[in-house]
């Protein structure tokens, strides 16, 4: 009988507003004990909201982490990754073909990445522009259906990738029209400095306002990462993309057994 893993408790108060519990440090070599203690508080911070853990998703972003150590996460119990570069993922996927995965991409998008999305990925949380989309479609093998989500810069951070808030209705419209994609909803990454509490809550509120136009599943909210994922929880988050707190810190190219030029700005924690 294991001991049952304690709920964290709330950091404090940032602000005005409660900061994210501290997760445990992730315990070298023991990837089943680190991810209990990371959906331990998740569930803790969905109870705390009035919400059901069941409908939060862990996604553990695997960037930069080895082939070997997903397998390690995946017999442990996690079954969503999130990968940021594509050459990266392609690798990996290649090296664990037997597990069934469900990958998510949750990097940037190059026009000349998108048939390899398409093809090897089962969600894509990064769509901004119709363009994507359009080639997305386009570019699905036969008989194949991609989830994705709009990226919304819900701060209008200069920085960030998404589709600026008052032309996200347009983007629904647009791609839900396309074939073979199932907009299920929408992403975000917060600019640095930004309140989470109230970017998130902005992102929620306009989530409820989009749903009138919606004609598919419109039931996913991509926001939190490893930095502000309570407030994420609090405000609504369906997926949560977690990193440093389920592998530690992040290898450096040359360590990694992979190696890939950045493709863009990170969308994960």
């Amino acid at each position: 009988m294991t001991d049952a893993i304690p709920a964290p408790a709330f950091a404090g108060t940032e602000n005005g507003l409660a900061t994210a519990p501290a997760f445990p440090k992730p315990v070298a070599d023991e990837p089943g004990q680190t991810l209990a203690a990371v959906r331990a508080a998740i569930d803790a911070a969905a109870r705390q909201s009035g919400r059901d853990p069941a409908a939060i998703t862990l996604i553990a972003v695997s960037k930069t982490q080895p082939a070997d150590r997903v397998r390690a996460m995946f017999a442990a119990g996690c079954r969503h990754f999130g990968e940021n570069y594509l050459d990266e993922a392609t690798a990996k996927q290649a090296a664990l073909t037997e597990l069934p995965i469900i990958w998510h991409y949750i990097g940037a998008i190059q026009s000349n990445k998108t048939r390899a999305l398409a093809a090897q990925f089962h969600w894509v949380h990064t769509v901004a522009r119709e363009k994507i989309a359009r080639r997305l479609s386009d570019q699905l093998p036969p008989g194949r259906t991609l989830d994705i989500c709009l990226q919304v810069n819900i701060d209008r951070d200069p920085r960030k990738a998404g589709v600026d808030p008052a032309a996200t209705a347009d983007l629904l419209r647009a791609t839900q029209a396309l074939p073979g994609l199932r907009v299920r909803g929408l992403m975000t990454i917060l600019e640095a400095e930004a309140p989470p509490a109230e970017s998130y809550q902005r992102l929620a509120e306009l989530f409820e306002t989009l749903r009138p136009l919606a004609v598919g599943p419109w039931d996913t909210l991509s926001m939190g990462m490893s930095g502000d994922w309570a407030a994420a929880v609090a405000a609504g988050a369906t997926h949560v993309r977690i990193g440093t707190a389920l592998f530690g810190e992040r290898l450096r190219a040359e360590d990694s057994s992979v190696r890939e030029m950045s493709e863009g700005r990170a969308a994960s924690g």
